[in-house]
């Protein structure tokens, strides 16, 4: 009996999809301000989606330039998750789906601090948006585009 049911539990592991098990309690280090309250509230979305995140309140500064990220991507907080940067508002989706894929690059960025991303919820008001995959030479492409008042496509 005991043997049947540490196989049944051994199958529904496994048939969990790899992005939702990427994230369980994989440590992110997001470096900020130490007054920054949207770089907090994203810090809360992360760890809503099974994140351990560590905060630095250094600044991000020094951890945008030791992780390439241009600084037209610029955003109030840069964050190294598994040898990537993630720049900005980033939703936790999208880290997820970085983590499984494992694409050649830096990471991803949010450049600016869009109404609507996670972090900087105002109401209803959801401004457009793109993730976009920083590729190694400094150059990017969109990753993820986020409508206005909707989600991913």
């Amino acid at each position: 009996m005991k043997r049947r049911l540490l196989l049944q539990g051994l199958v529904l592991a496994a048939a969990v999809p790899l992005p939702a098990r990427a994230a369980a309690g994989t440590a992110i280090d997001v470096y900020k301000s130490p007054t920054c309250g949207c770089c907090v509230e994203w810090g809360k979305h992360l760890e809503a989606n099974g994140f351990s995140v560590r905060y630095h309140e250094t600044g991000n500064t020094a951890a945008r330039s030791r992780l390439g990220i241009p600084l037209s991507m610029g955003s109030c907080h840069t964050a190294e998750v598994d040898g990537y940067a993630v720049e900005g508002h980033v939703p936790a989706r999208e880290i997820r789906r970085l983590l499984s894929e494992r694409p050649a690059a830096r990471g991803l960025a949010v450049p600016g601090m869009p109404v609507g991303s996670p972090g900087m919820e105002q109401g209803d008001r959801r401004d457009a948006y793109d993730v976009l995959l920083v590729l190694r030479d400094g150059g990017s492409r969109v990753y993820a585009s986020y409508p206005a008042g909707g989600r991913a496509r």
